[in-house]
């Protein structure tokens, strides 16, 4: 089963959310010649099932670095020799870089998979037994340790509640209350 049909919830967000990535990333670009790093990360509330379905969004060659920098050793995402392998570096990373905390309880995040779109790779987390947020709290640092310059966006939808923020690196909480 492909991952895009279980998260369509999250994923119907995506041409609003691409048109604002691309715009602001547009702007910044052309505002100065200064490059800007940006990840998306999308989080709907799936009622019915109970969980909290998040995808993030890295360009492929940053989270490509990271990776191999931290791990010391040869990745390659988009055609990877042992794609269970890359799965558990990438689990690994996002698990140590992506905190959540809903009506006030850290949460256990379980990494699903990912897919390649383009020049970015979406990586699909969940949680699951949640009841209905009413506060959602998000210690995001996706690649801090690689790019100084690191921006991350966030939205959320809770019950058709949207929100949406961004951190700059160092800043790395967000509050969302609902």
């Amino acid at each position: 089963m492909k991952l895009r049909n279980k998260y369509s919830g999250v994923l119907k967000l995506l041409p609003a959310v691409k048109n604002t990535f691309w715009c602001v990333l547009g702007w910044m670009l052309l505002s100065s010649f200064h490059p800007y790093y940006v990840s998306v990360i999308d989080i709907k509330y799936n009622e019915q099932e109970k969980t909290v379905q998040i995808s993030c969004r890295t360009f492929t060659d940053n989270i490509e670095d990271a990776l191999r920098k931290l791990y010391k050793k040869q990745v390659d995402v988009l055609h990877p020799k042992d794609k269970k392998e890359v799965e558990n570096l990438l689990a690994d990373y996002i698990n140590k870089r992506v905190k959540i905390k809903v009506n006030g309880k850290w949460q256990t995040i379980q990494f699903i998979g990912y897919e390649k779109e383009e020049e970015a790779i979406w990586s699909y987390i969940e949680i699951k037994n949640v009841e209905l947020p009413k506060s959602v709290m998000i210690e995001n640092t996706l690649l801090y340790d690689y790019l100084p310059q690191q921006i991350n966006m966030v939205h959320i939808e809770i019950k058709g509640n949207k929100q949406s923020s961004k951190t700059t690196n160092p800043e790395k909480e967000l509050i969302f209350n609902f």
